[in-house]
């Protein structure tokens, strides 16, 4: 294997970990944000049915004042029907008196009814409270872990960007070069090259360039997927459990062999 590729190897390792610290050190944020914004929609919810309660309260006491008004306005009418001469007069003072009753009656009603709607008003602000609070909860504890979680991330990063930083000088010009550019293009500079195939983007690859790829004394050459573009290794050790396995099927093949001679 070309020496240049050995070092690329590691440092492929070191650039998809430092991505993958990346993008989880820029996630972590965005789930406290996420819960923050869950946490004020709660407390809005919240505030809106606490609203709900006052006007109700204040629609409640304004009944009670009419009530009161109206109780008052029968009663003086009660009194003048007294005092009246005529049957007119009388007539006018039922027909007000009636109407002061009635509106009694619906006023109270009405106050009924904005009790029932307090009563479940009520249920409903003890329910966003508990929300409200679990959600409360939550964002501590999440941005509590978050900032934990940075600071472990960002000593990691500091690590793989050092180890980065020290490996890159050790690789050709050249071939630094080229891994820079297929990376950028690709995400990933270097494929393994598995069972004949490219193992990112899984096309075969041609026996002549597959048996040259895992040449061993080939230490000057560096190949590339003819369908990806990316820089093809072989790791010898694949092969070892599977001439492992050859040599024991060989093996028994010959035993079986001698014995029926």
């Amino acid at each position: 294997m070309h020496p240049d590729l050995e070092k690329m190897i590691v440092l492929q390792g070191l650039d998809v970990e430092a991505r993958r610290l990346a993008e989880e050190m820029a996630a972590l944020p965005k789930r406290v944000a996420q819960l923050d914004a869950e946490l004020q929609a709660a407390k809005k919810e919240l505030a809106a049915i606490a609203e709900s309660l006052a006007k109700e309260e204040t629609l409640r006491r304004r009944q009670e004042l009419d009530i009161k008004d109206h109780h008052q306005k029968a009663a003086r009418l009660r009194k003048q029907m007294d005092v009246v001469t005529t049957t007119a007069q009388a007539t006018a003072l039922e027909h007000e008196i009636t109407f002061a009753e009635t509106e009694v009656s619906r006023l109270e009603d009405a106050e009924l009814e904005s009790m029932e709607r307090t009563e479940q008003l009520e249920a409903k602000k003890i329910a966003a409270e508990e929300t409200v609070a679990n959600f409360a909860r939550r964002h501590a504890e999440a941005a509590a872990s978050t900032t934990a979680a940075l600071e472990r991330n960002g000593a990691l990063l500091a690590e793989v960007e050092a180890k980065r930083a020290e490996l890159r000088p050790q690789i050709g010009e050249n071939a630094l070069s080229m891994y820079d550019r297929i990376a950028k293009s690709r995400g990933t500079a270097l494929s393994e090259g598995v069972d004949q195939k490219c193992s990112a983007c899984q096309m075969l690859v041609r026996p002549q360039r597959w048996n040259d790829l895992r040449e061993r004394s080939n230490d000057e050459t560096m190949f590339t997927c003819e369908s990806c573009g990316r820089l093809l290794y072989w790791d010898p050790a694949r092969d070892a459990p599977q001439k492992k396995q050859a040599q024991k099927e060989e093996s028994i093949a010959a035993s079986i062999v001698k014995a029926s001679l």
